[in-house]
């Protein structure tokens, strides 16, 4: 009968974060960002020389014969032409990061979205209609439309543009991630950021 299992120094550490389920940043041959990958992801890309790293990232996958440090950030060896959608997708978080992370209607913390026409009165879900907005302007409004309040709106909201707004659905924004995302749009840079670029 074997001996039980006892611990080992190197068993009580605490196990470490796994490179693998950090995040990437692609760029195309341009530079221009394209999308947030997982690591292993990027890893595979790194190692079929499909893309060369920009700035190294935390991890480090080990093999028998190599090592390959996990990056923050890969080029494409290749321009690749994507055909992007005209608009960026229609999301909480964007929607938040487009109007500063405050109520549209009093400028309070958002908590919430709302349809400046409500959609039960033929409002469409669409960039020029959907809103942040405080949980008490939302209750307030309620199915009705800002006229019939007498509310104003402090911006007519629209949609984003530029290529950073393609990765804002990013779980984690990784600091090393900012000088290849930079738009000069400060609601954006608070919005990913904390602070204004």
């Amino acid at each position: 009968m074997a001996a039980p299992h006892q611990p080992t120094a190197l068993s009580t550490l605490p196990a470490p974060r796994a490179p693998l389920s950090v995040q990437a940043l692609v760029l195309n041959a341009s530079y221009e960002p394209l999308c947030v990958v997982s690591g292993r992801r990027a890893v595979v890309l790194l190692l079929t020389d499909k893309a060369v790293p920009v700035a190294e990232g935390d991890g480090v996958l080990h093999s028998e014969r190599a090592e390959v440090h996990v990056p923050a950030v890969v080029r494409l060896t290749r321009f690749v032409k994507v055909p992007y959608r005209a608009t960026v997708p229609l999301t909480r978080r964007a929607v938040f990061a487009r109007d500063g992370g405050r109520c549209v209607y009093c400028g309070a913390a958002a908590t919430s979205l709302d349809h400046v026409i409500p959609k039960s009165r033929g409002g469409p879900h669409t960039w020029d209609n959907v809103v942040s907005a405080c949980g008490r302007c939302n209750h307030v409004k309620a199915d009705r439309g800002i006229a019939e309040l007498g509310w104003r709106l402090r911006q007519a909201p629209a949609a984003p543009t530029g290529a950073a707004w393609r990765i804002v659905g990013a779980k984690r924004m990784d600091p090393r991630w900012r000088p290849f995302l930079e738009n000069g749009n400060d609601d954006l840079d608070e919005a990913l950021w904390g602070t204004p670029a």
